[in-house]
């Protein structure tokens, strides 16, 4: 087995914003068209991941971060404070890159995180037909809980599944 090195870097820059911004225009593509279809993925990420989104964001209190695997910007994960929760709004690795051992690295950070901001829990939302990562979150250890439904506007909802992880 090859020897990975894996970094995580928190995103400060616009640099690093156009980084993240890159790599979801290309795991949202490949992953949630199938799921969603290609005009919510458009609508997505460009009210959501765009650069200037992810700065937005990052300007109101959301932390995005990169995962680099020898140097090279592999994924990344965006978490928030909510008091009690620290709530994990995205995770995403290449798929290029998967099975290495960044999404782990990734949990590690961002439970180190939780214990630090006093977080009793992580939660997160996952569409209800994105089957994979519902099982790769339970595998993790997280609970499914009740289901969501949110208007992101242009006609476009997110049904979801909220998911929560007990920090222990």
């Amino acid at each position: 087995m090859d020897f990975v090195m894996i970094r995580i870097q928190e995103a400060t820059s616009v640099k690093d914003f156009a980084t993240i911004a890159g790599l979801a225009d290309t795991i949202w593509r490949e992953h949630y068209i199938p799921i969603i279809g290609k005009p919510q993925v458009d609508y997505m990420l460009e009210k959501f991941q765009s650069a200037a989104a992810i700065g937005a964001q990052s300007h109101s209190g959301s932390l995005y971060f990169l995962l680099l695997e020898d140097g090279e910007a592999a994924g990344y994960f965006a978490v928030e404070n909510q008091g009690e929760n620290l709530f994990l709004s995205k995770i995403y690795v290449l798929k290029s890159h998967r099975g290495r051992g960044l999404a782990r690295a990734a949990m590690d950070r961002i439970r180190q995180l939780a214990r630090q901001w006093g977080c009793q829990r992580i939660a997160l939302t996952v569409n209800k037909d994105n089957t994979a990562s519902i099982a790769a979150y339970q595998r993790m250890g997280f609970i499914k809980g009740e289901g969501t439904i949110k208007d992101i506007g242009d006609g476009f909802i997110m049904d979801d599944y909220r998911m929560t992880l007990d920090i222990q």
